[in-house]
């Protein structure tokens, strides 16, 4: 089995779970003012990381409810078991499941699975990135006024008041906004056309790995800047490559 396919399966098996579990009271492990941590999202993470250390015992994995495997391996499985867990929480059918494949620290290998929709988006570096296995593409759109646009605002006060200021200076510019609640899943949507771009100020890795790799591939622009003090927590812009976002920032 190749990467790919192993990142698939790995992927669809845990959009299984997640799906059979929808709509279900689930059990929170932990709660914040703004996110949910659920017992799901270990289980899910625990599925997935059996099913690709077991087929590469060898390599290192990075999830969002922890890590494992071999820590000194050149290659890395990236994951967040559900990127959307608010919304999967409040019974609102957009969450994804994303993995990403790191390689001498280079992402080289992005899979994006919707359970309920059942579309899943998958890239290799150097290969053009497919939705359910037909090839796609961002947008041509060039103008703002003509763009729908996906503001995320973070979860401290910080990234909220940045957040909240772009969604107005877009609002006035866009044809529309949109806040989604996950960042994956909003990647993908630029790799498949259906939005233009992308801004927030403070993400994690594991929410964005494989989805940059699906913008850059479908010919958009991710550009990343890391957050001083916080380990793999990123400012990150991603538009279809063609639209002046820089007169929303």
């Amino acid at each position: 089995m190749t990467d790919l396919e192993l990142t698939v399966h790995a992927a669809v098996e845990a959009g299984k779970l997640l799906k059979q579990h929808f709509g279900d009271e689930a059990a929170v492990d932990e709660a914040t003012h703004h996110d949910i941590k659920l017992a799901l999202d270990k289980e899910s993470q625990n599925l997935i990381e059996g099913i690709l250390l077991g087929a590469r015992p060898d390599d290192a994995f990075y999830g969002e409810e922890g890590i494992g495997g071999n820590a000194e391996s050149n290659r890395q499985w990236i994951v967040d078991p559900i990127d959307g867990t608010v919304n999967f929480y409040y019974g609102i059918p957009h969450f994804c499941v994303s993995i990403a494949l790191r390689v001498d620290g280079d992402v080289v290998l992005g899979v994006i699975h919707d359970p309920i929709i059942g579309e899943t988006w998958t890239v290799e570096k150097g290969s053009q990135p497919q939705l359910n296995g037909k090839p796609i593409a961002c947008s041509k759109r060039e103008k703002l006024e003509e763009c729908a646009v996906f503001v995320g605002c973070g979860k401290d006060e910080e990234a909220l008041k940045v957040g909240l200021e772009r969604f107005r200076k877009a609002s006035l510019r866009a044809r529309k906004m949109r806040m989604m609640g996950s960042a994956a899943l909003g990647l993908a949507y630029i790799a498949s056309g259906r939005l233009d771009a992308y801004v927030e100020s403070r993400i994690s890795l594991w929410d964005i790995a494989a989805g940059k790799l699906l913008v850059e591939a479908a010919g958009g622009k991710v550009t990343l800047q890391e957050n001083p003090g916080s380990t793999d927590s990123w400012a990150i812009v991603a538009t279809n490559g063609l639209i002046p976002i820089e007169e929303i920032l």
